[in-house]
C-alpha cells in the first residue's frame, strides 16, 4: 500500500503561524472537505486524461471559491485578501492534487479584470468569473519571446469598431478551458521603446480565427491544460480593450508580486508535502530488518528539510503580509520567489532520495512532486531574471 498523508490532519511539523484570521480557517476546513470529497477519489482519472472536467470550475464557483474577488455587486464574495487565495492553495497541495489552471485564474488572470475592468466589462464578466461560467487564461508568451515581453510580435490593428489580431502564443496555463483570454498584443511600436504600444485586448471563445491548438505534454502538472493558441484575422470588438491602449507593459508589471507568491506558496506547501510523505513513508519502509526511519541519515535528512522549508514558510509568510498590507515590492517578491522555489527543489529531490528506487516510479506520490516541482523555478520568472532583479536593487 502506498504511503499517503491524510489530508484532514494537519501537519507534523510546522511553525506557529499567524498569518490566518479564523474566517480564513473556516474556508480552509470547506476546501478541504470538497477535495477530499470530490477530487481526491477521482484525481488519478483525471492524471489519466491530462485534463480537469470543465464542470469542476462552476462546482467551485457554487462554493464561492471562483468569485473571492469579485465584487458582491455581481454575485462574488468582495474579500480583497489574497489569504484565501493561499489556503487554497495549501490545501490543494496537502491533498497532493492540481486543480488544473485553477492559481493562475485567480490568482493572475482575474486580478486583470478586477483592476482594470470598466462598468461596461465588469456587468458582461464578472458574474460569469463569479459562477465559474467564464474560466479565463492570460497569453503573453510567444514562440520566441520567452521572458523577452516587449519582443511579442502578435498584433492588433484598429479597423473601425474593432481590432484585426494576427499572431501566435505558447505555453498558454489553462488554455484549452478558457473562455476569456486576455491577450498581449502590439497596438503601435516606437523605436526608442521596445516596451511601448503593448496592450490588453479579451478575446472571447469562439470568435472566428481563434482557435486552440495542440495541448502540450510537459514533465509534471499533468492536469493542468498547457496548450498553443493562434489568431488569424480575430476581430475583437474595442470594447474588449482591458486598460488603456499601448499600457500593457505598465499594466502586467502591477501583478507581478502576486504572480510570483502564487508560484512560491504552492512550492513551499508541495515542500511540505514531500517531507511529511517521505515520513510516512520511512517509518514503514524495512531495509537491512529495520525501518528506514530508524537510520541516523534519514533522521538528519528529514530534520534539515523540516527546518529549510519552516525557513522558506516563515519568510513567505512575511512576504503574504506585506502583499495583504499594500507593501510588498518587486524585489522582495523576487527573493522570495527565489529562495522558497530553490528550497522546494532541494527538498524534494532529497525527499525522493529516500524513497529509493520507489521514487521514480509514478505510482509514488514523491514522483510527481519531483516532476512538479522542476517548473516553479522557470515560469514567473526564472531564478536568473530573479537574481537579475534582486542584484539591481544591490547597486550591481
Amino acid at each position: 500500500m502506498l504511503p499517503t498523508v491524510s489530508i484532514g490532519n494537519t501537519y507534523t511539523h510546522l511553525m506557529r503561524r499567524t498569518l490566518f484570521t479564523a474566517e480564513h480557517e473556516d474556508f480552509r476546513v470547506m476546501v478541504r472537505g470538497f477535495l477530499e470529497r470530490e477530487v481526491v477519489p477521482v484525481y488519478e482519472q483525471w492524471r489519466e486524461a491530462g485534463l480537469v472536467p470543465r464542470e469542476l470550475f462552476t462546482d467551485l464557483g457554487k462554493l464561492g471559491v471562483m468569485g473571492m474577488s469579485v465584487p458582491a455587486e455581481y454575485g462574488g464574495g468582495g474579500h480583497d485578501d489574497y489569504r484565501f487565495n493561499v489556503v487554497l492553495q495549501e490545501e490543494c497541495a496537502r491533498a497532493n492534487v492540481t486543480l488544473g489552471g485553477l492559481r493562475t485564474h485567480l490568482d493572475v488572470v482575474v486580478p486583470y479584470f478586477t483592476g482594470l475592468a470598466n462598468d461596461e466589462q465588469r456587468a458582461r464578466w464578472f458574474p460569469g468569473l463569479a459562477s465559474g461560467d467564464l474560466y479565463s487564461a492570460i497569453a503573453m508568451t510567444e514562440p520566441g519571446t520567452g521572458s523577452d515581453l516587449a519582443g511579442v510580435t502578435t498584433t492588433a490593428v484598429r479597423d473601425g469598431a474593432d481590432y484585426v489580431l494576427d499572431g501566435a502564443k505558447t505555453f498558454i496555463t489553462g488554455g484549452e478551458h478558457a473562455d476569456v483570454v486576455i491577450v498581449v498584443a502590439r497596438t503601435g511600436t516606437d523605436p526608442r521603446d521596445r516596451r511601448a504600444g503593448l496592450s490588453l485586448l479579451v478575446v472571447e471563445k469562439g470568435m472566428p480565427g481563434f482557435a486552440v491548438g495542440r495541448r502540450l505534454h510537459k514533465l509534471g502538472l499533468s492536469t493542468q491544460d498547457t496548450v498553443e493558441l493562434s489568431f488569424t484575422e480575430v476581430r475583437v470588438p474595442a470594447a474588449n480593450l482591458l486598460g488603456a491602449e499601448g499600457a500593457a507593459f505598465t499594466l502586467l508589471r502591477r501583478n507581478l508580486a502576486q504572480e510570483r507568491l502564487a508560484i512560491t506558496v504552492g512550492a513551499v506547501a508541495q515542500a511540505r508535502t514531500a517531507v511529511d510523505l517521505t515520513v510516512a513513508y520511512v517509518r514503514d519502509r524495512v531495509v537491512f530488518g529495520r525501518p528506514l526511519a530508524e537510520f541516523q541519515n534519514t533522521k538528519f535528512e528529514l530534520a534539515a528539510m523540516a527546518a529549510e522549508v519552516d525557513a522558506a514558510q516563515a519568510m513567505l509568510d512575511a512576504a503574504i503580509g506585506a502583499h495583504v498590507a499594500g507593501e510588498l515590492d518587486p524585489v522582495d517578491a523576487a527573493k522570495t520567489k527565489l529562495f522558497c522555489t530553490e528550497t522546494q527543489g532541494r527538498v524534494v529531490d532529497r525527499c525522493l532520495q529516500l524513497h529509493g528506487g520507489y521514487g521514480y516510479i509514478l505510482e509514488y506520490p514523491i514522483a510527481r512532486l519531483y516532476a512538479d516541482a522542476r517548473v516553479t523555478r522557470i515560469y514567473g520568472g526564472t531564478s536568473e531574471v530573479m537574481k537579475t532583479i534582486i542584484s539591481k536593487s544591490l547597486g550591481l
